[in-house]
């Protein structure tokens, strides 16, 4: 018992998050992510032991997630694209380190909410929560290779969004 409460604990915080770049409402995120744990709680005999709870514990996650969207979806008929992550706080150390990196979270956010469900979920587990392709593959029901090909969509998509190249290029000296 103890131990299950300090691993959920332990990565509530990264669920969280996680759950805010899938959803792209902080409230929503913080409502799924404790629907999820409240579902770990409940089927708490079927954790599998090892390395494959991460995964177990992330599929919650997602699945917690991809039902709000659907609920949302039916609800108001369109997907909302306000992003509703402004309010997380930047800490970054200097003024003009932390508009710098406001800016590109800011990109980085509105870039990955362009992208389809599909694409945004396995690379926020990839990229954001750390999952293997194998883990990311358990987390949303689908096989290794359909998680690679989409991470490798979603990683083209991305470099392609005109608000990152700035990013990726070479910064010109300004004389």
């Amino acid at each position: 018992m103890d131990e299950l409460d300090a691993w959920l604990k332990r990565d509530y915080a990264t669920a969280y998050r996680t759950a805010c770049l899938v959803l792209r409402d902080p409230i929503e995120a913080q409502d799924a992510v404790q629907e999820a744990f409240l579902r770990v709680w409940r089927f708490r005999d079927a954790i599998p032991a090892g390395e494959a709870r991460k995964a177990w514990l992330y599929r919650v996650v997602v699945n917690a997630c991809v039902s709000r969207i659907r609920s949302e979806r039916s609800r108001t008929g369109k997907d909302d694209g306000d992003l509703g992550l402004e309010s997380l706080p930047d800490r970054s150390p200097s003024p003009h380190a932390a508009a710098e990196h406001s800016q590109l979270a800011g990109d980085m956010v509105a870039a990955l909410a362009d992208l389809p469900e599909s694409l945004r979920v396995p690379l926020v587990l990839r990229f954001y929560a750390g999952l293997s392709e194998k883990e990311i593959a358990v987390a949303i029901d689908r096989r290794p290779g359909t998680v690679k090909s989409r991470l490798y969509d979603a990683r083209q998509r991305l470099a392609l969004d005109p608000r990152l190249v700035a990013w990726a290029a070479p910064q010109e000296a300004v004389q």
